[in-house]
């Protein structure tokens, strides 16, 4: 490997001929030639910048045909360079200094990945010699243009990737040197603050609070007093905290809260308004304890941003999670690569701390499984990947796995029974009807910076697997715990699991995953739900924490049963108990038995309702990557007006909504599964009648007609695409909710018992269900 790829921890491949396959010898680095960019620095996220890169050709020049590269990374989110608009933004321009005629064109998939997006220049009249060059002009603003944007995530080394082709064999090569530029943080312009959800009393906890710019970063540029108000009694809590610029949070330590309840903190800024609200902490006498995690994501080693040391640091200081594990594509992780990440994950690991767990994304096409997550006790372990597609070293090929199938045989004809598996949802998704193993497969990711896919959970139902429930961020921004969409397509918050476990560590954690003790939610600020689920049962059942239709399993004799237990239940009537506590008003709680809505159940009731209505839509187009569903329309009123509209989930900063007039409203919104809409406040309660318009939906129905219950407008094709109208209270305090309910059992099979909440916010969260069968 020469000096231009060993530093990325990516192949692309400089010395292969992409069509034929044949590795070529490689040109000395001195006659590439070289670039430099300017002006370099620091430059803020999501903003508009202009830069001027200059490629002088080397020894051999670029002959007549060919070519040069500038490749950004498939993660990179800033504006794609174009050239028929001068004044628009991201305008760019590209000359010779010959005068040699160039070919120029942008395409988002001209390279190996990760350096994937490029601007391919080729020369087709003339040709350069030595110390000719190539000026390109990203962002032009001589015509009134703004720039180019910039990404809206933070890389300390953002790279123009230069690759040339001098000899026009279409043997693209690294130049040993990159131009680069820093991606920094904005000002803040919102805050977040978070303490633990479920501690025992007097166990002591701290309290963390952070800026956050406009894209989501955490900012260095916080300062001033805030001032710190308790709900409930905690001990240590001083008035005020000091927020220094230059650190990027800061933490109030050694709190503590003896009495049982619940507890939280209102962040307040000088003036008095509360700029950030803790989540709540439930203070209790339990066996198990909450601890989040993002358990998926990669680092620029694979196809993400940031090294692996950085992607880990992020997770624990500027998340606050209390663990995260690495998983990067297979046929990307070198053997160098591997060992590097299994010392870094022994270096942050820290039992009662932070846990940094070992493991890969095994990341095989959808036909021959699909993607999949490994998590291993320690490490040392054997990667067995699904291809050495992008690794050129094929010494330890003989360990590839190239079905699901056979990954998870190799996992037992070699005695490895303590890895744990999630099927997941990205680029490839999981079939786990072409592959499944409940020895090692314990649960399906149904949310993630990709979207939402409860479809995978339905699946599992379908197929008579017993699977518990996780989200993460599978993100390639490194942030990890704290993803966020940012610009582009990507239109979902990366999501969080909560681990109910007696201690943190990686023991306790795969204890837990084993035994499906865990929830997921959609994740940011309002994402640190506390719910608890559980079950009484008339008669005595069987319980068991390893499915007894797979494995060996003693049972435990039981009238009672939590989230991920597997239950014989020979007679008797279930009670389903369930609690929830929030930081914003909850919605709705969706009880479901399997594939089967049992109950909506909602902390208010019909006669609370007011002139507020949720106009929401939601969908995938279909399993795969271009998935996504675009819902840019119109709401217009007739015989009432619009006093103000609240966006719900819109999350992707290029995506809005505007309230038009006083009887119109106006939006670009995408999903991915997931969901999106609209509160619309209304002058007069029941007046009038409301009109809807979409690519996928239209409608227009009286208002006097919308209720508590769903009116759904079906779209769906290969998956659920919908809209639909909900009215709801015009004020929702209900942050607490706790009831419990009569649960009818089928006589025969499975009977997974789980709940959906949904938050005011836009926020949603599954449990692992509880299997209760006959």
């Amino acid at each position: 490997m020469t000096e231009q790829t060993k530093n990325t921890g990516t192949q692309d491949r400089p010395w292969e001929d992409m069509n034929s396959g044949v590795i070529l010898a490689p040109i000395a680095d001195s006659d590439l030639g070289s670039a430099a960019i300017t002006p370099r620095g620091n430059f803020e996220a999501g903003s508009y910048a202009s830069f001027t890169l200059v490629y002088t050709a080397g020894t051999f020049g670029i002959d007549d045909s060919g070519s040069l590269r500038v490749c950004f990374r498939f993660a990179s989110d800033q504006g794609n360079p174009q050239f028929d608009d001068p004044k628009g933004a991201n305008y760019c321009t590209v000359e010779a200094s010959n005068g040699a005629v160039l070919q120029v064109r942008w395409d988002p998939k001209a390279n190996v990945r990760p350096w994937d997006r490029t601007l391919w220049i080729k020369v087709v009249k003339g040709f350069l010699e030595k110390g000719d060059t190539i000026t390109i002009r990203f962002g032009v603003t001589d015509h009134g243009g703004p720039g180019m944007r910039l990404q809206t995530f933070c890389e300390k080394s953002f790279e123009f990737r230069v690759l040339v082709d001098p000899i026009a064999t279409f043997n693209f090569q690294t130049l040993p040197v990159q131009p680069e530029i820093a991606i920094v943080p904005g000002k803040p312009e919102s805050y977040s603050a978070a303490l633990p959800t479920l501690r025992r009393p007097g166990e002591r906890f701290d309290l963390k609070i952070k800026g956050n710019d406009k894209w989501g970063n955490p900012s260095d540029k916080c300062s001033g007093t805030f001032h710190l108000e308790a709900e409930g009694a905690i001990e240590g809590l001083p008035a005020t905290v000091e927020m220094t610029e230059g650190c990027f949070t800061t933490t109030v330590a050694d709190l503590c809260a003896t009495a049982p309840g619940r507890v939280s903190v209102a962040v307040k800024n000088a003036e008095g308004e509360v700029v950030a609200r803790t989540n709540p902490l439930i203070v209790e006498q339990t066996e198990l304890v909450h601890y989040w995690a993002d358990m998926h994501g990669q680092s620029e080693e694979t196809i993400g941003t940031g090294s692996a040391r950085d992607y880990f640091a992020f997770a624990r200081d500027k998340a606050w999670v209390d663990a995260c594990g690495h998983q990067g594509n297979d046929f990307q992780i070198t053997d160098e690569f591997w060992g590097e990440l299994n010392r870094i994950t022994a270096e942050f690991d820290e039992p009662g701390r932070f846990v940094a767990m070992p493991g890969y994304e095994w990341s095989g096409n959808t036909a021959l499984g699909g993607d999949r997550n490994v998590f291993f006790p320690s490490e040392g372990r054997t990667i067995r990947r699904s291809s050495h597609a992008l690794i050129e070293d094929r010494s330890t090929a003989h360990t590839d796995c190239t079905t699901a199938g056979k990954l998870f045989e190799a996992f037992h004809e070699h005695g490895e029974h303590d890895v744990v598996c999630y099927a997941h949802c990205g680029g490839r998704y999981a079939d786990i009807a072409v592959a499944h193993d409940g020895r090692f497969e314990k649960s399906v990711e149904v949310h993630s910076s990709w979207g939402t896919f409860e479809w995978l959970l339905e699946d599992a139902f379908r197929l008579g697997y017993r699977v518990g429930v996780v989200c993460n961020s599978d993100g390639h921004k490194g942030r990890p715990g704290a993803s966020y969409p940012g610009a582009g397509k990507f239109g979902a918050i990366g999501g969080l699991t909560c681990f109910n476990t007696e201690e943190l560590s990686r023991a306790a954690l795969l204890d837990c995953m084993r035994k499906r003790r865990h929830y997921g939610t959609t994740g940011g600020d309002g994402g640190r739900m506390v719910i608890r689920l559980g079950a009484r049962f008339e008669g005595e059942g069987a319980l068991y924490h390893d499915d007894p239709l797979i494995m060996d399993s003693t049972p435990n004799l039981t009238h009672e049963a939590s989230m991920g237990d597997i239950v014989h239940l020979p007679q008797g009537g279930m009670e389903l108990s369930v609690s929830v506590d929030t930081n914003s008003p909850i919605l709705r709680v969706d009880i479901f038995n399997g594939l089967d809505l049992v109950e909506t159940v909602r902390p208010y009731a019909e006669n609370d309702l007011g002139s507020r209505i949720r106009l929401h839509w939601e969908g995938a187009e279909y399993r795969g990557r271009f998935r996504e569903v675009i819902w840019d329309g119109t709401a217009r009123l007739t015989g009432n007006a619009v006093e103000r509209a609240v966006p719900v989930n819109f999350l992707n900063r290029d995506k809005t909504l505007d309230h038009v007039s006083g009887t119109e409203l106006a939006w670009k919104a995408l999903t991915t599964g997931n969901f999106g809409g609209a509160d619309i406040h209304l002058a007069e309660r029941d007046a009038g009648s409301l009109a809807v318009e979409t690519p996928l939906v239209s409608t227009e129905v009286e208002i006097a007609r919308i209720g508590c219950e769903d009116m759904v407008f079906d779209a769906s094709g290969e998956l659920p695409r919908f809209l639909k109208l909900t009215r709801l209270p015009d004020t929702n305090p209900h942050t607490s909710f706790s009831f419990s309910r009569k649960i009818g059992l089928k006589p025969e099979g499975d009977n997974p018992i789980f709940i959906r909440v949904e938050q005011e916010d836009g926020t949603r969260a599954w449990t692992s269900p509880i299997y209760v069968y006959r």
